[in-house]
């Protein structure tokens, strides 16, 4: 990975706090994955944002009932095809 050096301004109490949960030395390594991670669920946020609306209820009649009760009727509809597999053999 290419790395480069930059310069950012952070409030000494939160530098304090981090120095004491990583230390000095792996600084960068922890601003480093709290960026990654921020960025991860920007991106995230942003994708569910743009995905709004794209669920529409009259496309899910199956749903009518909730979902609860869609799954526990596929459960059962699994169960019964397990229990007659079983059966046969």
């Amino acid at each position: 990975m290419t790395v480069r050096r930059t310069h950012i301004v952070i409030p000494q109490a939160l530098v304090k706090e981090i120095d004491a949960l990583v230390g000095k030395r792996r600084r960068s390594q922890f601003l480093t994955a709290a960026a990654a991670k921020e960025l991860m669920r920007q991106r995230q946020m942003a994708a569910l944002d743009h995905a709004a609306g794209a669920w529409m209820k009259e496309d899910h009649p199956e749903l009518k009932r909730g979902a609860i009760a869609y799954v526990r009727k596929l459960r059962r509809e699994s169960e019964r095809r397990f229990k007659k597999q079983v059966t046969r053999n």
